[in-house]
């Protein structure tokens, strides 16, 4: 078979063949590209007065590069792009230099774009001070980095910073089916299954180069595997052109609540190992690490709680970490985290003790806060009775006081109901001190004891010692 233009790599990637031309053509991004934004000033060929430099911070292959371009061809002005991986300060002062003489001898106004300046150290950065400061060069400048962190305070306070989303599923369809039919790309030689097509924006995850390299790569095999229909791309030949399985993880679909729902009851129900699986699968199919993020925290609450109270710091700085690496390092803090919390002693104490409150307070359950709790900081509280009797507790021994707290209805309400496992076995026994002192009861018999009713409750069982270990050490097994 005589191979056709385009339908093998060439020497210009797909990805590259498949730029937009213009901002018209550009694929999402809406919010940077509305009438009057930066952006578009920059690309008119009448906004250089007003054009102020932009930084574009977002992941890979979100059309940061394609931006920067589109706004050159679009202004008509002088563009000159460096990359922060082989450009040195020597090119920066020469572009600068250039860029000055240009402004001076033709009138000519220069756009610099710049890729990865996460990647110039402070030096080189502060080389371009004095041709964004004097308006030589319009910069724009590409990072996958938070600028916060990566590049300097003087650059960052004289530019405008932009920030790019993933691009949504059907941004990712909209490309793919203009390389399908595009001149540039496959011009209609290649026929694109619809599976083939839901593949590809599933693995793509947001990055446009991704999905058309995937594209690129399948269609080759398809040419390869031509029947004399005509090259026809599948699903699995896009499974073989990545090397990788295809998940079944439709991120709006039965798919995604399916595995998020096994992964949660899976550490919930201590299975580490099935749990790491779960997350996997999120993680490969492309799943938002934030979504995995903030379903590790109301674990870490519901279904851990007091049992271990360090599981929620553990979770919030996964979160934290996950925001500031970005992926794929943030897979790292969601495994540990997932760990971690699928290892620790398990109790939704807290969330029933709220779950029942909110019950009560919905049925009416909620009577006037007593006199002596209310507030006496305004004129004419006092005369009103409030604030009248109330005890300071830090006055008290141990700074515990005998005080009614609820109103007169929910007096002697227990909603809080420590189940003795973890760190709330000290917590039960705690509980019933403190009641009984806040209350005014008699102190406690043994009888009443928590630790009386151990062989009753065996949630509230006590742990096997041990030589040492935490006391958010996991559970021992019991008998099968």
């Amino acid at each position: 078979m005589t191979l056709q233009p385009g339908l093998r790599q060439g020497p210009v990637p797909l990805a590259v063949r498949m730029r937009p031309r213009s901002l018209d053509e550009v694929a999402g991004q809406q919010h940077l590209l509305r009438p009057g934004s930066p952006i578009r000033r920059l690309a008119s060929d009448d906004g250089a007065s007003s054009a102020v430099s932009v930084i574009l911070w977002g992941p890979p292959g979100t059309g940061k590069t394609t931006l920067a371009q589109a706004i050159a061809a679009s202004s008509g002005r002088r563009f000159v792009q460096l990359s922060a991986v082989t450009a040195g300060v020597k090119d920066v002062r020469q572009v600068m230099d250039e860029a000055r003489s240009a402004a001076d001898l033709y009138g000519t106004s220069t756009v610099l774009f710049l890729d990865e300046i996460h990647r110039f150290s402070k030096a080189q950065q502060d080389g371009l001070l004095p041709g964004v400061e004097n308006g030589w060069v319009t910069l724009v400048a590409a990072t996958t980095e938070n600028p916060s962190f990566s590049v300097i305070a003087p650059l960052l306070s004289r530019s405008l910073l932009l920030t790019l989303d993933e691009l949504s599923d059907d941004d990712l369809g909209l490309l793919i089916d203009r390389a399908v039919g595009d001149p540039r790309g496959f011009d209609g030689r290649v026929a694109l299954d619809d599976e083939a097509r839901a593949a590809l924006i599933r693995l793509a995850s947001g990055d446009a180069r991704r999905a058309l390299t995937a594209l690129e790569a399948a269609a080759t095999l398809a040419v390869d595997a031509g029947d004399g229909e005509g090259p026809r791309v599948t699903e699995a030949l896009v499974a073989s052109a990545v090397d990788r399985a295809l998940l079944r993880y439709d991120r709006a679909g039965d798919e995604h609540y399916d595995v998020i729902s096994a992964f949660i009851k899976s550490v919930r129900g201590s299975d580490v190992d099935a749990a790491l699986h779960y997350l996997a699968r999120m993680v490969e199919a492309g799943e938002d690490p934030r979504f995995i993020a903030r379903r590790i925290i109301v674990l870490a609450s519901e279904d851990i709680g007091m049992a271990d109270p360090q599981a929620l710091g553990m979770a919030v700085a996964a979160a934290d970490a996950v925001q500031f690496l970005g992926m794929p390092e943030g897979r790292i803090p969601l495994a540990q985290a997932v760990t971690y919390l699928s290892l620790a002693p398990k109790s939704n104490a807290s969330y029933l003790a709220l779950d029942a409150a909110i019950a009560d307070v919905r049925g009416g359950g909620i009577g006037r806060v007593p006199p002596h709790l209310r507030d006496a900081h305004y004129a004419g509280a006092k005369r009103l009775g409030h604030g009248a009797g109330y005890r300071y507790a830090h006055d008290g021994e141990h700074g515990v006081v005998t005080q009614q707290y609820p109103p007169d209805e929910l007096v002697g309400t227990d909603y809080y109901r420590p189940t003795g496992i973890g760190f709330e076995r000290e917590t039960a026994t705690r509980v019933q001190r403190l009641r009984r002192v806040v209350r005014g009861l008699p102190p406690e018999t043994h009888a009443d004891s928590p630790a009386s009713h151990a062989d009753s409750d065996p949630a509230a069982a006590p742990e096997p010692e041990a030589d040492a270990g935490p006391e958010s050490a996991v559970e021992q097994p019991g008998p099968t």
